[in-house]
């Protein structure tokens, strides 16, 4: 059998043979508890062999004999005797966080669930049986899943289960990851995967910070041999007032969002943004948060003692430390020149072209090993068949292209350090507070709403706006929010033909999406309210050209194409990277670490800011922020020599918002019967969306001022609310009833003037001198419960005879006068209401229609069906009873009636 006996850092019970477990004649073999559960054997070695050929290089293997010797029983480790948890509560800010271990996730590495109020995170971490192709980049996987179910809810979609990482996700992956990897020892090939889920949501406790805590305590207790146990925070200001892990309820009125991550003594990852906070009050933030970090730490090595399983320290192999001389000596001369090149693809060539020589010289010396792959595979085959053989041994130490490879990066990062520390200059020439050439122009595009093309250096960013309503948001479904709207946003992409190569083209990378967000949160304390501006702004930032320090390109281009687009922004923002090479002291400095501002491509690889180190201290991290804002405010005066300048207006192609305020009980006015109403005032004008609010604010989006007025002035006669006294002039008559016309005073809104109130004189019919389409003046008299209007026309009307005498003062003989002919006069009676199941008469069926002010020019006090109470008989000669008068009457008395000596007029 092959075998590692250093396989995940454990050597089993008998260092120099292992019983083969399908061996025949051997019936007291037992499993090694380092490699098997008791509970189930693995199959036959043969079932593990790889895909790819082994390479028989630093590993001891050794293959066990018929005669060795048969391994030791193990102790049962808890798998059979069922879960065995084991929970600690750690002080965090106001609360405690639970941890609990042994239970859930079992077979994994190391698995842990961290609960802070009702949330929940659990964590596992696995590594792959053998060791992957060495490379310079240690290979770890980090996801994190937000499950629906955690907050009670599932999935919008179709197959009803969530899908691939949202934006959200993929950022707290890398929140994650960042400082995860800076504990990893170099050397160490095994494949890790930590996995991340929500399991219980209640609101309050966000799980971002929570994860990144649960992760470092899940790689603490694992196998893997990091070199740090790392943990999470989250810190907010409020009421002036640092917050350790705040609720979400206390984030809404906080100045401040910053999660930080680090180990006991050093800070490794920083992510969050602020309210133009002042570096010093960030420092203070840091420094809380890095005591709440450390008192984690200082727990979770307590559990690590108790429950950690031993560290695989046996599996890290680096390349001899020979060949890192044989490197040096190579290169030389050559080395040094190819870093002096300032141009970036001619020095990569450079150093590509020498790393292709040193591996061939060593080659030529016999000093590197040749991976063929054919007798590769035969050499496993020849191991596996022959079992008659007591031993196979695999030399250790040999030397690949890979080793070499490797060690050329590392040389070539110290040379270019020991340039930097000892002469001052950078691959590009510059000092360490230097910033590279910086140069803009804005509106290069002129279609687009606006636009920018900002260059610093040989990076490159083309930064475009785009001007929307509230169609153009960005819907997000999470746990916080069940659907939230992003009325600005931030979309960075990174071709690969930005850094002369070829690569492949698809969806949004983790870095794309990471930086994209990093300067979103940049340009959106500088955007203006809703209310100023109501816009959904879209800013793209495509690399044209990189170099190192796209995602604070994207910044400055992003705030020139604000600007450019007419955007009223606050004030104008930029970014910049900054760089630190820490121990200067092995490059042939004092020890003081130098910091450098606006760093290229290969000093963010080779360097060690950008938190890719085991961590920085507070008085580092001082100095880097106050030499930031210095290259801030160049970069900030650089951008204001941009030719051509923004043009700081609206864009004549970008679309027209107005904004409304009615009352809310008016939207339904609005909106209509099943929409109906909204969708006649689109097509009629042409506008290209209204949208309504239950708070009464409406938005009206159009492409042109004069769609944009119709449907304004449409809206405003909707809603508005008429006052008694108003006058219409020049308003249509929509409709004529026999008791008066309906008159449209504004588009949509349409009051009645009874036919009493169309003319001095009196009318039998409004037919005789009126008719639909015709255009009257109108005043407003009246609006009643329901909001209907009751309008007059005689009101406007100038008074035909003056001195005619009020209805009190009127003889008989002057209202005899004023008589219509008998023929035209209605046979109008009062009766009281109908009982149940009987007809109606013809009179009351007459009573219905008319209104309930009409003019009396005369009344029949002696006819039985017109005669009125008591209380009414004083007021017979009125022409008009009020209103308060007519709701006493009730169904007693007739409200408007024209009575005769018969009883029949």
């Amino acid at each position: 059998m092959l075998t590692n006996p250093t396989l995940h850092g454990r050597a089993p019970s008998s260092p120099s043979s292992l019983l083969h477990p399908l061996q025949p004649n051997n019936p007291t073999f037992s499993f090694s508890p380092s490699l098997f559960s008791p509970c189930a054997a693995r199959p036959s070695p043969r079932s593990f062999l790889p895909f790819r050929p082994l390479r028989f290089k630093r590993w001891s293997r050794v293959r066990a004999s018929a005669d060795s010797k048969p391994l030791e029983s193990v102790e049962d480790d808890g798998l059979s005797s069922g879960p065995q948890k084991h929970s600690i509560k750690i002080p965090v800010g106001d609360r405690h966080i639970l941890v609990e271990t042994g239970h859930i996730g079992r077979q994994a590495s190391a698995s842990v669930t961290v609960t802070d109020g009702e949330t929940i995170v659990y964590c596992s971490v696995c590594l792959a049986d053998v060791p992957s192709e060495p490379s310079d980049f240690f290979p770890m996987s980090v996801n994190y899943q937000e499950r629906l179910s955690a907050a009670g809810r599932t999935s919008g979609g179709f197959f009803k289960r969530e899908g691939r990482a949202k934006d959200h996700e993929v950022l707290i992956c890398r929140l994650i990851d960042r400082p995860l990897r800076p504990t990893m020892p170099k050397g160490f090939y095994y494949e890790t995967q930590v996995l991340s889920w929500v399991f219980s949501y209640d609101g309050l406790h966000s799980p971002d910070c929570l994860a990144v805590t649960a992760a470092g305590i899940a790689v603490a207790l694992s196998e893997v041999p990091n070199t740090k146990t790392i943990a999470g925070v989250r810190i907010g200001l409020i009421d002036d007032k640092f917050v350790v892990n705040p609720t979400t309820r206390e984030m809404e009125s906080s100045e401040l969002d910053l999660i930080i991550a680090g180990t006991d003594s050093a800070i490794l990852m920083i992510e969050g943004y602020c309210n133009f906070l002042p570096e010093e009050r960030l420092l203070q933030a840091v420094e809380i948060g890095q005591a709440a970090i450390r008192q984690i730490c200082h727990e979770v090595e307590t559990l690590v003692k108790k429950r950690g399983k031993p560290k695989m320290i046996e599996a890290i192999k680096l390349p001899p430390a020979e060949l890192y001389r044989h490197v040096e000596d190579i290169s030389g001369d050559e080395l040094v020149k190819a870093l002096q090149i300032r141009s970036k693809i001619p020095r990569r060539k450079a150093l590509s072209a020498l790393e292709d020589k040193v591996l061939t010289i060593l080659t030529e010396q016999g000093y590197v090993f040749k991976d063929e792959s054919s007798g590769a595979a035969e050499g496993i085959a020849d191991v596996y068949e022959d079992e008659d053989e007591d031993e196979v041994v695999v030399p250790d130490g040999e030397v690949d292209e890979v080793d070499v490879k490797l060690v050329f990066k590392e040389v070539t990062s110290k040379f270019l350090r020991k340039r930097i520390v000892e002469g001052g200059k950078r691959s590009d020439g510059r000092s360490p507070l230097e910033i590279r050439p910086i140069n803009s122009q804005c509106g290069i595009l002129p279609r687009a709403h606006g636009s920018a093309l900002f260059t610093r250096g040989e990076t490159q960013s083309l930064a475009v706006v785009t001007l929307g309503d509230k169609q153009m948001a960005q819907r997000i479904d999470n746990l916080v929010d069940t659907e939230e709207l992003k009325s600005f946003y931030l979309q960075y992409s990174f071709p690969p033909s930005c850094v002369g190569e070829v690569g492949r083209m698809g969806a949004p990378s983790r870095r794309e999406v990471g930086h994209g967000m990093l300067a979103e949160r940049a340009l959106e304390p500088i955007l203006p309210s809703e209310e100023d501006f109501p816009y959904t702004v879209r800013v793209e930032s495509t690399i044209t050209e990189s170099n190192g320090s796209s995602s604070m390109a994207s910044v400055c281009g992003g705030c020139l194409a604000l600007l450019d687009a007419g955007v009223p922004i606050k004030c104008s923002v930029a970014g910049i990277a900054m760089g630190l090479v820490l121990e200067t002291k092995e490059f042939g400095g004092d020890g003081t670490p130098l910091i450098l501002s606006d760093i290229s491509g290969s000093e963010d690889a080779s360097g060690d800011m950008d938190f890719k180190i085991g961590g920085i201290t507070l008085p580092v991290m001082e100095q880097a922020l106050h030499q930031a804002r210095d290259g801030r405010k160049h970069v900030l005066s650089e951008m204001l020599k941009c030719s051509p300048p923004p043009a700081k207006k609206l864009s004549p192609y970008a679309p027209l918002i107005h904004v409304m305020k009615v009352k809310p009980e008016k939207v339904n006015l609005i909106i209509g019967t099943g929409g109906k109403k909204v969708k006649s005032i689109i097509e009629e004008t042409g506008v290209d969306a209204i949208d309504t609010q239950d708070d009464g604010i409406v938005k009206i989006t159009a492409k042109d001022l004069s769609s944009l007025e119709k449907s304004k002035a449409i809206i405003a006669n909707l809603t508005m609310v008429p006052t008694v006294g108003d006058i219409y002039r020049n308003c249509e008559i929509k409709s004529i009833a026999p008791y008066g016309v309906f008159v449209e005073i504004a588009p949509g809104r349409e009051g009645l003037c009874h036919i009493s109130e169309l003319s001095p004189n009196w009318l039998a019919k409004a037919e005789d001198i009126f008719k639909v389409g015709d255009h009257i003046d109108v005043k407003l008299i009246e609006v009643n419960e329901k909001g209907q209007l009751r309008l007059s026309h005689r009101a406007l009307l100038p008074d035909q005879n003056p001195d005619q005498p009020t209805g009190k003062q009127q003889t008989s003989s002057s209202t005899k006068e004023n008589m219509p002919p008998q023929e035209k006069l209605i046979n109008i009676s009062t009766r009281k209401p109908l009982r149940k199941n009987e007809e109606p008469s013809e009179e009351s069926k007459v009573d219905k229609i008319l209104p309930k002010k009409v003019v009396a020019p005369f009344m029949d006090l002696t006819s039985e069906q017109g005669r009125l109470t008591g209380k009414n008989q004083a007021k017979v000669n009125e022409p008009y009873i009020s209103k308060d008068r007519q709701k006493k009457s009730g169904n007693k008395a007739s409200t408007g009636m024209v009575a005769s000596k018969d009883g029949a007029s």
